[in-house]
């Protein structure tokens, strides 16, 4: 049987993020994955650069914490350098 590669989010991969916006309402962030970024202490976020769905704000970058995110659309996906992932120093998070 063939094994399908793993899902993940990549760098320079669109995606249309549905995140929890106001109380009656979802929040739509289109546009392509730049990479995550600590919040404070202990929160992730998502760093997205917003597409022309986004009028004015085009080209501006919005962080999505991962606790609002309720669904992520894939629309186009980079294929993962794993080359360079082997070559980072390792750290410890904790």
């Amino acid at each position: 049987m063939n094994k399908k590669p793993e899902l993940e989010l990549t760098e320079g991969s669109t995606y249309k993020i549905i995140s929890m916006g106001s109380r009656d309402n979802a929040l739509e962030s289109m546009g392509v994955f730049k990479g995550f970024i600590s919040i404070g202490i202990d929160e992730i976020g998502l760093i997205m650069e917003l597409d022309k769905s986004h009028g004015e704000m085009k080209g501006k970058i919005r962080i999505i914490p991962l606790h609002v995110i309720l669904a992520i659309d894939v629309y186009d996906i980079k294929p993962n350098d794993k080359e360079d992932m082997d070559k980072e120093a390792p750290h410890y998070v904790g």
